[in-house]
């Protein structure tokens, strides 16, 4: 089966980004860019995890991620501890900081969910969300 479906996806997270890092400008959230909103969203779920977590997470490559994390650490949203039970594992935290950034960050996330469903019946919303499932999930089977 010959589709565009890969050359879709690569657009669409293309301009994805672009326009998520507008609305976060346009917001007045200037203390992450979109890539570290996704770390953060990660961490605002779930706080203390390990940076394989964050990769997993994320689909962030380690080393992407961990240049990220010392640009985030610098800039006073995360911080990096040895973990409890493998003091060679690294948990990273949340700040009081990146904590307060949370409802800035879900505003942005609520304008561009509605931007991807634009002109969509309810219906169609979830079709396309179940469609976009299986496809990573057929992905993740393969790591």
């Amino acid at each position: 089966m010959e589709t565009r479906t890969g050359f879709l996806i690569t657009q669409i997270k293309q301009l994805q980004g672009r326009v998520f890092q507008r609305l976060l400008t346009e917001s007045g959230v200037e203390e992450f860019n979109g890539p570290q909103g996704r770390i953060l969203y990660v961490l605002w779920q779930q706080d203390g995890v390990p940076i394989a977590k964050l990769v997993r997470e994320t689909g962030l490559a380690k080393s992407t991620l961990t240049a990220m994390l010392s640009r985030m650490e610098s800039s006073g949203l995360i911080t990096r501890c040895p973990g409890e039970q493998d003091g060679r594992q690294v948990i990273i935290k949340l700040t009081p900081r990146a904590r307060g950034l949370e409802e800035k960050y879900d505003q942005v996330s609520q304008r561009m969910n509605s931007l991807f469903y634009k002109g969509m019946t309810q219906e169609e919303a979830y079709a396309l969300d179940a469609l976009l499932d299986r496809v990573l999930a057929n992905l993740q089977e393969l790591l």
